[in-house]
């Protein structure tokens, strides 16, 4: 099993910006790679998510990005944000796997989720409450139309900027910036005067669930390794 490695290498890198990361990637760093996945697994995990509204689903868009992205470092240009680059990746496969099926709200999975709503911890009472208004909100942004809900994510929830949303998504700024204002609009009128304003601990995808999935890539990456450094040691033999 390909494990991260010890805390002494993995302390020393972590402080490394993420032109440093994947430099240390490239050279088979268990510990870099790591450090990437953990530093933008949110991110990825509510752009697949707005696209295709099932958080199993979204998972699996973070898995696959991640193989590709670690097993394609050589296209990655030291000029881009990796957290672009990766963005990019993550959203050609969440619509490559929407344009297979008909879309579908998956009611059960935004209901289930537990993460905290923020860092504060509540008492019973307060929780209840806000996991209801959570869960609401959470609805709510679920039940926007599709084009709304990605420029929606990518910009209040991620705060991307118009320039970034509009090159994620092949689209002008001005068409960024209406899209934005009609969901936020639509999102009013569904939640009228019960919530605040507060979008940025929705969706959350860390602790246990960010370490399984860091690993589970990690694994599936150390099998390709074996197999492609088997493939070359075969391919010597037989020349010798």
């Amino acid at each position: 099993m390909m494990k991260p490695s010890g805390s002494t290498e993995s302390v020393r890198i972590e402080d490394l910006d993420d032109a440093g990361l994947v430099e240390h990637a490239r050279q088979l760093d268990p510990a870099a790679f790591w450090l990437i996945i953990k530093r933008h697994n949110q991110r990825l995990h509510r752009v697949a998510r707005a696209v295709l509204n099932d958080d199993t689903e979204a998972e699996d868009v973070l898995q696959e990005t991640y193989i590709h992205a670690f097993t394609h470092l050589a296209e990655f240009r030291a000029e881009a944000r990796l957290s672009t680059w990766l963005t990019r990746i993550a959203l050609n496969e969440a619509l490559g796997r929407r344009r297979k099926r008909r879309p579908t709200v998956d009611a059960k999975a935004i209901e289930g989720m537990v993460a905290p709503f923020s860092a504060h911890k509540p008492d019973p009472e307060e929780a209840a409450a806000l996991a209801e208004i959570r869960g609401l909100l959470e609805r709510a942004v679920s039940d926007l139309p599709e084009p709304f809900r990605i420029v929606f994510v990518l910009r209040d929830v991620e705060e991307m900027s118009i320039e970034e949303t509009a090159f994620l998504l092949a689209l002008r700024p001005q068409t960024v910036s209406t899209r934005l204002y009609r969901a936020r609009r639509l999102l009013r009128e569904t939640l009228r005067d019960k919530l605040a304003t507060v979008f940025t601990d929705t969706f959350l995808f860390a602790g246990a669930r960010c370490d399984r999935l860091a690993q589970s890539v990690l694994d599936r990456l150390a099998i390709r390794l074996v197999r492609k450094a088997t493939h070359l040691l075969n391919a010597a033999t037989e020349r010798a």
